[in-house]
Order: C-alpha cells, then structure tokens, then sequence
C-alpha cells in the first residue's frame, strides 16, 4: 500500500470515451469495488502514471506546468486525488479494507451469480433457451461423431458472436454429452498480471448452478501456491470469459448440474515452473475422468476501437490470412507453434485467447483441431474496427 502523502492509483483500465463533446477516460475497476462511474477528463491523463506512490501532489502539479503547460494548483490535484480516494481506486488501507469485505461476501455466497444475465442474454431459462435453440437451429453443421477432448469457443457477447457459437457447440454435443468434468479455461481480462486466477465458488446460470469441483481446485492451488491461485479471485465475479461459454455448456447438458473447474487465465512465459506443476497436477487428478476442456478466447482485436488504424477490405482479408494461420496450428496441435506466432509478429493482432488455447493445448496433450466456424464482427459503429471469433473441435 502506497504512502497517503505519495497517492498510488491500483491497477485500473483507463477507457477513452467522449462525453459532453471533450475526449475524456472511463477509469474502469477490474475489482468493482466502487458502484459509480469515474470519468477523468481527457487533459487530466497523465495523472494516471504519475500517481505511482513516488509522488507528493506539489510535484504533481510541478510537472502538469513544467511538461504538459496545464497550470494546476496542488490545492486541485489534492482534490481529485481525493475524489479517487472516496471511489477506492487509490492503492491505501480503505480500499484494501473494502476489498476484503468484497471478497469474503464472495465467498460466502451460495454462488457465483450470472453478471451478464438480462444483458448479453436473457436472464429467464425461458427465453434464453428459445434464443439458443434458434442459433442451434440455423447452424448448418452436425454433431461430429467421434469422441472428443475439448472445443474453442468464442466469449463475444451473443448478439455479434451467437452463429459461432452455435457452429462450435453444436459440433460438440456427443461430446460434451460424454463428460463428467469439464476443464473451463478462460480469458483474464482484469488481471492480466496473475498467471493463473482459481475459484472455488460455483457459478450459476439463468438454469441453476454449475458446482465447481472444489477438490480438483484444491489439487491445482497447491501445486502453484494458495496465494498465487487466489490473488485475483474478485475477478471472477465480472468476468465474461467463462460465463459466455458456461451458458451454453449448460444449455447442452440440459441443465443438468455437471462439475466444472472455472479458470482465469492471464500471460505467463512457457515453461514456468508454476504452469508445468498446474499442468502436471491436473493431468494427474483428472486420470480416468470423462473430462472435457472448453477454451475461451477471442481472436483478433484491430481497429480504433483498440488503439489502432481504420480497417478496409484490404486489411480485413490480411486479418483473416493471419487468424487462419493461427487455427491451421491449433489443427495440427502445435501449441508452441501458436505462441510462437503470436510472439514472432509481436502480437500485432491483439489476439485475445493466446494463453487459454496454450494451456488448454498443452492440458489436451496430443490432440488434432477441426474449424467450427469464423467471424469477423464489427467493434465499432463505423465498421472500421473488428473482433474475430472462432470455434474449434479438438480430438
């Protein structure tokens, strides 16, 4: 925790948005610990590093004059540092109070609830059953024959990704018919920093609840350190990486109540140690099982809307050549291959699922990919920015 007289802002994700015609930044919580919306306007951002708990606001306000010409006093800088201290973002005992509070009433709860429930779907078994059906219904593809071990789903919101989707779980229904455990390997978009983030809380879905196999956590945390595995545990409860394709493994299982471990899975360097004792320990634990992986990772992330150039058909067809590389390695089972692809081009794509599909590839062990489907769908209102999506089935 920083000193009070040096703020420190905690790891927060700042989103650039315009409001009342000025560009400004979104300051979002990955923690959620504040229910209120912090809009930091546009000229203001470089207070976002130079919070950093080395700072006293004298010498904020010195260097807003000195490099960016914005005369500030340090009576206003104490004023909005102490706007960020009322919604908890500074890194200080209240928000570490708060953030403890937060977690043990996470804990304690009967289980995890569907956060995108009534948005990225209906929250009523109903209606989001009927939305499912439809998309099943319109996939042109049958169930594959054969037995499986795991599949690539997308986790876009439903409304832009929903025929994917469907390509890729219809073509696994004998599968995941067959499995009692299912291994869930998702995108960490919160916290990135912690490798591997566990859960021993259950999800729910608008059908009931999904019971995590608490045991099978038990085994993974131990074998990467109970604090490393938990460190991140908050992130669960908004995350959308797991429970996009939750849903749907629900939806085919019928609603039934089949164990699950729900992974968060954030960068990592190949080799490290932690990740070859979690995998070690989970292909031992889950020896005998009927187990299936479901691995949840987007593709591309290109456009404006994530930092970059307006696309074209051009850059659009170059983006597909790209993604279509990537899924020929995942067909081949080449999970070094993949990551080595995604460093070699320094990850110009901003590919979302880079570190589930290596895990889920190396948890898999030998395994060989059929396509299910591919996308490119729209990221902003101008279709100038593009998130591609894809399913795949591993055998």
């Amino acid at each position: 925790m920083s000193d009070p007289a040096y703020p420190k802002l905690r790891p927060l994700q700042p989103v650039p948005v315009v409001h009342m015609g000025q560009q400004s930044f979104f300051l979002r919580d990955p923690l959620e610990l504040n229910g209120h919306s912090v809009l930091l306007p546009g000229p203001l951002a470089p207070l976002l590093a130079l919070c950093d708990g080395t700072r006293d606001p004298d010498t904020i306000a010195a260097i807003f004059q000195a490099h960016f010409g914005l005369k500030m006093m340090t009576a206003e800088i104490s004023s909005i540092i102490e706007a960020l201290d009322q919604c908890y973002l500074l890194d200080n005992q209240r928000a570490r109070a708060l953030q403890d509070e937060s977690l043990a009433a996470y804990r304690a709860a009967p289980h995890r609830p569907p956060s995108s429930a009534g948005g990225s779907y209906p929250a009523e078994p109903g209606p989001l059953t009927r939305m499912l059906n439809d998309y099943l219904e319109g996939a042109a593809v049958e169930p594959a024959p054969f037995p499986g071990k795991g599949l690539l789903s997308p986790h876009i919101d439903y409304a832009r990704g929903g025929e994917i989707y469907a390509q890729v779980w219809k073509r696994a229904t004998e599968m995941v018919a067959a499995a009692d455990l299912f291994i869930v390997i998702g995108t960490d978009h919160y916290g990135g920093h912690n490798p591997i983030t566990l859960t021993r809380q259950h999800y729910a879905t608008p059908y009931g609840v999904l019971p995590t196999d608490q045991g099978l956590v038990d085994i993974l945390a131990a074998a990467i350190g109970e604090e490393s595995a938990f460190a991140g545990e908050l992130y669960h409860r908004g995350e959308h990486s797991l429970e996009l394709p939750l849903v749907w493994l629900h939806h085919l299982t019928r609603h039934r109540p089949i164990a699950v471990v729900p992974i968060l899975c954030g960068a990592f360097e190949p080799g490290d140690p932690g990740i070859e004792g979690l995998l070690d320990a989970l292909q031992e634990a889950v020896e005998g099982r009927e187990t299936f992986y479901v691995i949840s990772g987007d593709l591309a992330h290109v456009g404006p809307a994530f930092g970059g150039t307006p696309l074209a058909g051009a850059a659009k067809r170059r983006v597909q050549r790209s993604d279509s590389d990537l899924l020929g390695l995942l067909e081949v089972g080449d999970a070094d291959g993949f990551l080595a692809a995604i460093d070699d081009c320094l990850d110009e794509n901003n590919v979302c699922g880079t570190y589930p599909l290596y895990l889920g590839m190396k948890a898999m062990g030998p395994v060989s990919g059929q396509r299910a489907g591919y996308a490119q769908c729209p990221a902003d209102d101008r279709g100038t920015s593009i998130v591609s999506v894809a399913g795949q089935i591993f055998f």
